[in-house]
């Protein structure tokens, strides 16, 4: 089967569990916390490469306030479908000493890759560290992190669209979709 085959046969069997309405919505949510909580702080915002990207994207034209930009890239799923070790691809260029620093993050699963995220940057010095998932998935387990600005919690299923792949694809939906169980 070719990739764009197998890729259009995921999407075809997966489910819809929001629509892009309700996409949409949770990220103008988020905005609006978001600028009351560091709009008047002049904050460095770090969008983790790549599943933050359509959020992200999504997001910055909403936030009505002066702020710095600039990517982290931290993975433990490459094109896998579940998490493994941790690997720091891109550390962030713009000095983190005093700041205040918003990191944005597509998924909060297990929540390693996320507070191991947190800790090095304040480990650098930052003044604050706050972060800010599109979505939180409700696995019933305890995680090392919980974030201080959620967009949607999502079902304890493998998810994908709206910056979040499946064996790589179909970050670029407006919506989010789940394997079939």
């Amino acid at each position: 089967m070719s990739r764009l085959a197998e890729a259009q046969a995921l999407l075809d069997g997966a489910e819809l569990i929001c629509t892009a309405a309700e996409v949409d919505a949770a990220v103008q949510r988020l905005a609006m916390e978001i600028t009351a909580a560091v709009g008047d702080s002049y904050p460095l915002l770090l969008s983790v490469m790549g599943g933050a990207v359509v959020f992200t994207g999504n997001l910055l034209p909403r936030l009505a306030f002066p702020l710095d930009f600039d990517y982290l890239h931290v993975t433990r799923y490459g094109d896998e479908t579940s998490g493994g070790e941790l690997r720091w691809i891109s550390e962030p260029r713009a000095p983190l000493a005093g700041r205040t620093v918003l990191v944005l993050d597509d998924i909060l699963d297990e929540g390693i890759t996320l507070a191991a995220i947190r800790q090095h940057i304040l480990s650098k010095g930052a003044g604050r560290c706050l972060t800010a998932v599109f979505s939180d998935k409700s696995t019933g387990r305890s995680k090392p992190i919980a974030p201080d600005f959620t967009g949607l919690v999502l079902p304890d299923r493998y998810v994908f669209g709206y910056g979040m792949d499946v064996r790589g694809a179909w970050r670029n939906l407006p919506a989010i979709y789940a394997l079939k169980e």
